[in-house]
This record gives C-alpha cells, sequence and structure tokens, in this order.
C-alpha cells in the first residue's frame, strides 16, 4: 500500500524527494500519514479535495485484498 500511495504522490508534485510517507498498521485498519511540502498540500488534495478522493477510492479497492480499512490522512510539513 505505502508503496503504492508514494508513487501516486510524487507524480503529482514538484518536490517528490520530500514527500514522506509513514504506516501504521493495526488489527483491522491501516493509517497511511502522508506529508508533502507545504506549497505542494493543494496538488495532492485538488480541486474541492477530488484528487484525494481519487487516492482514495483506489485504496479502498486495493485494501479489499487486505480485510482491512485503509484511511489516508494528509498532512501539512
Amino acid at each position: 500500500m505505502k508503496e503504492f500511495v508514494e508513487y501516486i504522490v510524487k507524480q503529482l508534485v514538484d518536490q517528490p524527494e520530500k514527500v514522506s510517507l509513514i504506516e501504521v498498521e493495526g488489527e483491522s485498519i491501516v493509517v497511511l500519514e502522508l506529508k508533502v511540502a507545504s506549497g505542494e498540500l493543494g496538488k495532492v488534495i485538488g480541486k474541492s479535495g477530488r484528487i484525494a478522493q481519487a487516492i482514495r477510492t483506489l485504496l479502498a479497492a486495493k485494501s479489499g485484498k487486505l480485510k482491512k480499512k485503509v484511511v489516508l490522512e494528509i498532512l501539512d510539513n
């Protein structure tokens, strides 16, 4: 999961080296904490949150095999 989200986000931003993704795994949930450079936050969230929602939709589809809920948190550096 982590590599999947990292790949997508690095394609969206201008400073891919500042993308940080931490994966916290529990029994029934996986939390992905995404941090990007402060000027790049809008590129990841998108207009009205459309890009962020699209990434979350892809995660939900991909997480069906894991039988765990995946939550993406987008944080500012």
